[in-house]
């Protein structure tokens, strides 16, 4: 039997991402994911507990990522944890985990005032509510869905 790596995450982008382009415009996106656990003392003291994560994105998941993403969105990602190791200048073994992600749904906007062209496969919707309107996007599937999507065909002209 093989094992399952799957990893969800709800949290807050600790900064803007970070995107290279490697040889043959593979894209790759970094950028840190904060969560947060509030919980209780026995004293009744709240302790507020962060996790930091560092997220990895590829292809056209990191695409999106750049146009979408800006320090502070709320974001929900899955994906897999990854460990890599390697040898610093010194000779030293250095390891790092990351959580490859494969799929991305934004829960509030955080886009700089000037960014309302979404041109490209990802689209986001521009509502009066735009801070719960989840924009979903994935590695396979680059589409992008919203629950307030027509999606019964009705509109169709046949």
């Amino acid at each position: 039997m093989s094992g399952i790596n799957k990893v969800i995450l709800v949290g807050n982008v600790g900064k803007d991402p970070e995107i290279r382009h490697l040889e043959g415009g593979i894209a790759v996106a970094k950028f840190p994911l904060a969560t947060s656990e509030i919980y209780k003392t026995k004293d009744g003291q709240r302790v507020d507990q962060t996790e930091w994560h560092n997220i990895v994105m590829w292809r056209g998941l990191a695409e999106s990522a750049e146009k979408y993403l800006r320090k502070g969105a709320l974001v929900y990602v899955e994906g897999k944890i990854r460990t890599r190791s390697w040898d610093d200048k010194d000779g030293n073994k250095k390891y790092t985990t990351e959580i490859v992600a494969d799929t991305m749904t934004m829960l509030s906007s955080n886009r700089k005032p000037d960014e309302h062209n979404t041109s490209g496969n990802a689209t986001q919707r521009t509502t009066a509510n735009d801070e719960t309107s989840p924009v979903n996007i994935s590695n396979s599937n680059t589409n992008t869905t919203s629950p307030t999507e027509n999606t019964s065909g009705d509109d169709l002209p046949y």
